[in-house]
């Protein structure tokens, strides 16, 4: 058994993705990030970055105690190192993935992030901002539908955890994009919601957080944004 500890965010949509494509048996327990769950302290022991997903897998490879992973593509990797599944067994295709799942956390996600940053939370309005990171997430678009010419998933054939990591930060209404400008990626991003996996994963996030988001309040605010190193003693 896994225990998976969450919120509807990308991060997590991507780990519910994996543990319902695998069909690992999982427990999902909600930490609601914007009322500062993710501060506690029995969170902090899996997840010294204070960020959601974290797992503690109960029945680790090695037989040894629950084993706790952090940050999402490091989850990933370890799901996939588990099941065997998701990931190609050859080295090549195996450093390929490892290229697309670095690219995700280290460009996809973060670009995207701010973003969403700048246009949804940041409480004035800096059209600077907003459009460094509308543009940057149109390249990072660019740059995804470009690698799914002639190819099912990002690793070609192979529905893997490239295509897990990514498929969640893929939300173009909220980021400026229309999908029609990327046919590739608009066709990838079909495949993958009509997935059964996909469903049933993003039918598990209103287990935890069934009510529609309204705006930020401040202290909301002040929760997800205004945080320092206070947070982690």
């Amino acid at each position: 058994m896994i225990d998976l500890y969450y919120w509807t965010t990308p991060n997590g949509h991507k780990i519910t993705m994996y543990l319902e494509e695998a069909k690992l048996p999982y427990r999902l327990h909600g930490i609601n990030i914007s009322k500062g769950d993710q501060f506690a302290a029995d969170f902090l022991k899996i997840s010294p970055n204070n960020k959601i997903p974290a797992i503690v897998d109960h029945a680790p490879a090695d037989g040894g105690k629950p084993l706790s992973v952090f940050e999402s593509g490091a989850i990933l990797l370890y799901l996939a190192g588990k099941t065997g599944k998701f990931i190609p067994k050859d080295l090549r295709g195996q450093v390929e993935a490892l290229e697309w799942l670095m690219w995700q956390m280290g460009g996809l996600g973060p670009m995207l992030g701010q973003n969403h940053h700048f246009q949804h939370y940041a409480p004035e309005k800096i059209p600077y901002a907003i459009d460094r990171y509308v543009k940057e997430t149109n390249r990072l678009y660019g740059v995804l539908d470009k690698r799914l010419a002639g190819r099912d998933f990002i690793l070609g054939k192979l529905y893997s955890i490239a295509d897990m990591a990514a498929y969640p930060w893929i939300i173009p209404e909220r980021q400026g994009q229309d999908l029609a400008d990327f046919p590739d990626l608009a066709r990838w991003h079909a495949a993958i919601r009509a997935r059964p996996g996909t469903a049933r994963a993003y039918a598990r996030a209103k287990e935890v957080n069934p009510a529609p988001r309204g705006p930020v309040t401040e202290q909301e605010r002040k929760i997800l944004f205004g945080q320092d190193k206070g947070v982690v003693k």
